[in-house]
Parts: structure tokens; sequence; C-alpha cells
């Protein structure tokens, strides 16, 4: 059996433990588990006494046995960089900075970058790993918003759908690429459609001689009639109707996605891009099969090797001739830009997607830390990481911008159309400038599929967190749960595989992964901040670490984020404008369906908000209700009894009980020791009491917002019904 090793909060190593001794917990794996573990493999029994005080963490076993922990030391590190460093940031950044003016998209990235996305991204993962909970059961501490969780699961199942959509097509091309001459190196006239000039065929010329022929459609000629090339595609587009394209758009439009005229031409799903998004899905179920124990291994190989091929095209696209002019467009603002609220809405709503904040998937992954784990040196690295691996990847675009760009004769602005599949239009057309570009372009989709593989895995084990939580009796079947969800969601991504489905996944980012990630992310910051109480987190926070919190955390957490949050939010509809892709403009009944999808992924929020109070007895009065259910349940804290020995006489959650599993078994009068956490962490009556006649039996905080405790037990007290936030 290989040794394992601890590691101290700050992640120094403590050295390796090969031989644990101690007695059994009657419950191992349970949450009264304090170290004691059996070794499945070798069936020798393995468990560890360690003091209440101690933070030395333990790694190869579980400390938490029944939820699972982390295996490694960076297993949890990785698997975060790898869901925050995605495709979002070589696919969905680099058509964000493309349709907003390049360096103009910069400046408010950076700035939201450092006053919500790093602030949020710190709270959520606290939430995770404090509470060793997933986004469906963490909200003990507010549970009026419970909703948010739910939002949560759906943000991230929505967002599944058509991620892995973006998968299918990078295998598409991955196996497109297994030839000797990749189709879309050059201009086939078989591929092209009436209204197409291959840029290639027709080159782009200054038509300043003066025995050249100006035509008034931006076309050149010479004397004899002959066409020489074009000297001005916006007017050969608007007057002519001709779109002149390079070979890898023309590709991509025409054979990829077989793409409709629009949204209401939607067509049948293509056959081929119905077999990809199934091999999508089939890698996903295989990672996930084992849970965090597999996709923390995988993430070693997927979350770096994606940096090799970008270091490899970037070297490249530096060196093309024309680079600099796309590299210019990208670092250089256009100042009036940074008027447009669009652009600062597609920034803050990109660096949310980018750090994957307000998904679930944070809660998610910090839930399987162990309760010491230094998190917060663990949320600078990927912060940091994600910041830098944007910036870094739209210097690699744009510098093939720009040579493309020169080679069609034509500005930066106008080498392409923005979009969805801008990533796939430049990127292709990148690797035929390499040597051997079959073999370069095969490692490219790989490592484009490496590079979405971390977030989906993520994404879809938000889902089934969030299920298995909430229904722990499916935990024992978690390999079917995992293939049903896998299926259900190939055959709802269907749709996309269309001629037409380009739009619906325009539709789907604009929507489900817009401003709905700004109103969760903004519930979930008032929810800490004004329900709970920033002093109260910072003192779980101090517990879980070791230190104090630095007060900038506060300053950001009750005023910056929140307010910048909906200063973005009110402009966006301020200036809303309706959904394109490229020059398409969505009829008003598309952008209604958005708006729907929108709707459904947030109304949870609303919904459980209405059916709490609705349920709440322990009050009569609608405001008392409200009051009650934002104060935190007496079972809110850290999921195992020796860490909730640790906050006991901290005084800050009013009625707090250290072991809520014996007390629940006292109440039940069962003889059964180990049971799921779901139903303390949703049912209202066990956590103010089982009734609204035994209310003496819980100790509601007195006017100065303290309570008594003693071992987990309540004295007696008066019951006072009015409530106070004490944030």
């Amino acid at each position: 059996m290989a040794d394992r090793y601890s590691v101290n909060s700050t992640g120094s190593e403590t050295g390796p433990v090969s031989k644990i001794s101690g007695t059994l917990d009657e419950r191992p794996g349970g949450p009264h588990a304090n170290l004691a573990f059996e070794a499945a493999a070798s069936r020798t029994t393995l468990d560890t006494q360690q003091t209440t005080g101690s933070r030395q963490e333990l790694y190869g076993v579980d400390e938490n046995e029944e939820r699972g922990n982390w295996t490694g030391r960076f297993d949890f590190l990785l698997s975060m960089l790898g869901y925050a460093v995605g495709l979002g940031n070589v696919w969905r950044f680099p058509y964000l900075c493309y349709r907003n003016g390049g360096g103009a998209f910069l400046i408010p990235f950076a700035i939201m970058m450092c006053i919500v996305g790093v602030p949020l991204f710190f709270l959520e993962s606290c939430i995770g790993q404090f509470s060793s909970r997933g986004p469906m059961t963490c909200w003990g501490f507010a549970p009026l918003l419970k909703g948010v969780g739910i939002s949560m699961v759906l943000v991230s199942a929505m967002t599944a759908l058509y991620y892995n959509m973006v998968l299918a097509w990078a295998f598409y091309y991955m196996f497109a690429s297994f030839t000797s001459k990749l189709p879309w190196s050059e201009c086939d006239k078989k591929l092209m459609k009436a209204n197409e000039w291959c840029s290639g065929i027709v080159a782009s010329v200054a038509c300043n001689d003066s025995v050249t022929v100006k035509a008034p459609n931006g076309t050149c000629w010479d004397s004899k009639g002959g066409l020489l090339g074009v000297y001005d595609d916006t007017l050969l587009k608007t007057i002519a109707g001709i779109y002149r394209r390079s070979p890898a758009e023309i590709y991509w439009n025409n054979v990829a996605l077989d793409l409709s005229p629009g949204i209401g031409t939607f067509g049948q799903p293509k056959w081929y891009l119905a077999l990809c998004l199934l091999v999508a899905w089939i890698v996903v179920f295989l990672c996930l099969i084992k849970g965090i124990k597999s996709t923390g291994k995988v993430v070693y190989f997927t979350a770096l090797f994606p940096y090799v091929v970008l270091t490899i095209l970037f070297f490249r696209g530096v060196t093309l001739e024309n680079a600099g002019e796309g590299v210019k467009f990208f670092i250089v603002p256009v100042w009036s830009r940074l008027l447009d609220a669009r652009v600062w809405k597609d920034a803050a709503v990109q660096v949310f997607f980018s750090l994957s904040v307000a998904g679930g998937g944070l809660v998610t992954l910090s839930s399987y830390n162990r309760f010491h784990n230094n998190i917060l040196k663990d949320c600078v690295i990927v912060v940091v990481g994600d910041f830098f691996t944007s910036i870094f990847a739209g210097f690699v675009i744009f510098s093939y911008i720009g040579f493309m760009a020169g080679k069609q004769g034509t500005t930066v602005d106008k080498v392409a159309q923005e979009g969805a599949g801008l990533a796939f239009v430049v990127y292709p057309d990148a690797v035929t400038n390499l040597p051997a570009p079959p073999f370069w372009s095969i490692l490219f989709f790989f490592m484009l599929i490496t590079l979405g593989l971390d977030s989906q895995f993520a994404m879809v084990e938000t889902v089934l967190t969030g299920c298995l939580d909430q229904f722990p009796v499916l935990r024992p079947k978690k390999t079917l749960v995992i293939l049903v969800v896998c299926f259900v969601f190939f055959l709802f991504g269907l749709p996309l595989t269309c001629p037409g489905g380009v739009y619906l996944l325009q539709i789907m980012d604009n929507f489900v992964g817009g401003w709905t990630l700004l109103i969760i992310g903004l519930a979930e910051n008032i929810a800490v901040a004004y329900f709970y109480g920033v002093p109260r987190f910072c003192k779980d926070l101090e517990v879980m670490l070791g230190y104090k919190q630095n007060i900038i955390w506060k300053i950001f957490w009750y005023a910056v984020s929140p307010i910048a949050v909906m200063f973005i939010f009110v402009f966006t509809f301020v200036d809303y404008q309706a959904s394109t892709y490229g020059d398409y403009r969505f009829p008003g009944w598309a952008d209604a369906i958005g708006w729907l999808m929108a709707v459904f992924v947030i109304s949870p929020i609303f919904i459980t908000i209405f059916y709490k109070i609705w349920k709440e007895d322990d009050e009569d009065s609608f405001i008392k209700k409200v009051k009650t259910l934002m104060m935190p349940t007496r079972e809110w804290g850290p999921y195992l009894v020796k860490h909730r020995k640790l906050i006991e006489d901290e005084g800050y959650v009013a009625g707090f009980v250290v072991d809520p599993y014996a007390e629940k078994e006292a109440n039940e009068g069962s003889s059964q020791r180990h049971f799921t956490l779901s139903s303390l962490s949703i049912n209202s009556t066990i956590s103010r009491g089982t009734s609204k006649g035994s209310l003496s039996s819980i100790a509601r905080p007195n006017r100065n917002g303290t309570g008594k405790y003693g071992n987990g037990s309540v004295a007696s007290q008066p019951s006072i019904k009015s409530i106070e936030s004490n944030v």
C-alpha cells in the first residue's frame, strides 16, 4: 500500500504516514468520523487519532468517507484550474474581444475580474469547503435563498448542454484532420454558395492604377473587363450581396455546420455532428464514472496539456506576416467603446463564465476538500492562472487574425464574422500555416477537447452532486445516475446538431450563460453579506483556515461587488440590443425563447422563497417568517462532528447543535446510527423544532443576538419571537 502523507493548512507537507493506529469510530465514514478509515484495497483497518484543534490533513484516505475527498494534494487545484480555464478562454473570450473592439474589452474585463470575479470566486469556494455540501444543500446559512442553489444546478445543466456541442465540433474537426491534406486549406468551388467568393481565388487589390476601373459594388476590373479583385469588401457585401470569405470560414459554414439562412430554417440533425456529440457524452460518462476519484487524475493531463499547444501556436503566430496588426487590435483600446454598456456587460458576464462563478461548480469541487485546506491560496492561483490564460489565448488568436487580414487584404475587424464559431474559423486557418498541418490540426483540436472536458466534468458533476445530495438514496446507484444524466443531456442536445443549431447555441450562450449568472451571483453575495453576515462568515473562515481575514474582503462583499453587479445588470437592459450571429440579426421570437430560458433558470429563486414562507410554521406574521428564514439553521456548519466542535463556543448561530445527527436519532427514536444529511438541510421542521408548539426546546436569540450553548445542548429559555440578522 502506498504511503499516505499529511499537510498542514498552509500547504506544507508534514511527512509520510505509512501506519495509522487508534480506535475505530463506531460510524466509519459518517458525520462522526474522526479520521477513522477502512482501507478497502487491502482490507486492512486504518485509523488515526486527531485532536480537535489539529489542522494537519491526511492525504491518501478520505476525511469524509460518505461523500469522499480529493485523493491527492493537487487534485483539487488542477480540477479548479481546469474548470476555470476552459473553452471560455480560447473560444468565448476571443470572440467577445473581437465583438467589443479588442483592447476596449480588456479594460472592463480586468476591472470586473478584480472587483467582482475574485471576491465571489473566493466566497463561493469557501461555502463549499466549510459546509462540505453541494449547491443544492449548502444553504443552511440562509434557508430563504435555497432556490439560488437550484438555479446554480440549472445553469450548469443548460450550459453543459451547449458546451458539449462545442466539444462535438472539436471532435468533428479532429476526425476531419486525419488526412494528408486539410479540407479547409484551399478554396473549393464545390463548397461555395452562389453569394460567396473565396479569398484565395478573388484577392484584395488597391485598384489605384490608371488602367483599372473601380466598380460601385467594390470590385476592381482591368481595361479588358477582367476581374482583378475586390477593393472594398463592405461595398461588395452591401451592394452586391456577396461575401468574400476564407477557405476555413467556407468550410465551417457550408460543410461542418451546413449552416441554414436563419433560425427559422432549422433543419434536421446532421448525422456526423450527432455522432460526434454522442462521442463527447460517452467520454464525459467514462471520466465521471468513479466521481472525483477518476476526474482528479484525468485533470493532471487535461489541465496542463493545453498550455503546451498554445505556446507552440503563440510562437508561430507572432512570427507571421501582419500578425502585429492583430495584436495591436487586441491590446490598443478604442476609448469610445468604453461608453458602450454592452462592453461592460459582456466583460462582467465573461468574468462569471471564465471563472465559473455562480454556476455551482466551485461549491461542488471545494465541497470535496478537507476542512482545513488553504482555499485562499488555491483561489489566488486559479484566478491568476485563468486571467493570464485568457490574455495569452488572445495574443495567440489575434496574431492569426492579423495574418488572415493581411492575406485577405482587409482590416482586422472585417476578417471574419464574430460569433460563437470564431475559434473554428481562425484556429483551423492557423494550423494550415504550420509544417505538417494535419499533425498540428489533430494536436490542436485534441487540446481543445481536453481544455473543454475539465469544465464539462465540473458542470456535470455539479448536476450529479446536487441530485445525490438532495436524494442520498441514489448514491449507491451513482453510475446509473451518471449514465441517465449523460443520455438525457445527449437527447436534449440533438437540436444543436441541426443546420440552425448554431443559432440556438448563440441564444443559449447569450441568455443562459449571460445575465442569469449576474442575478445568481448577486443573490449569493446578498445571502452571505446581508442574511448570514460578513462578520459571522469571517469567523467561519477563521475556524477553517486558522487566521483572520483581511478587511478588504468585507469591503468587497458588503459593497463593491454587489454594487458593481447591480450597475451592470441595470445597464444591460438600458442598452439592450437584439441578439446577432455575425451579420444575422435574430427575430423577436428567437430572443423571446432566450428570455424564457433565462426565466426558467432564475425562477427557482423566487418560487422557493414563496414556498419556504408558506411552509414556515414557527411564526405567525409574514415579516417574522422572513426574518426566521434569513437566520441560519441549528444544523448549519461543518459536515463532520469533530469540526463542528471547533465552533460550538462561538455563539453566533442561535441554538447551534454540535451533533445534529444524534439529536435527530433521539427525536425519531431510531436505532439507526448513520443517516443522510439532506433531510436536515431542507426540512424546516427539523431545523427549527418539531412543531410550533415545541419552540421552548430550541433557544432563540435574545435581543442581543446571543444564545447559550454547552456541548451542543441548549439551556431552556423563553421563546422570543423577534429575530435579528446579526449582520
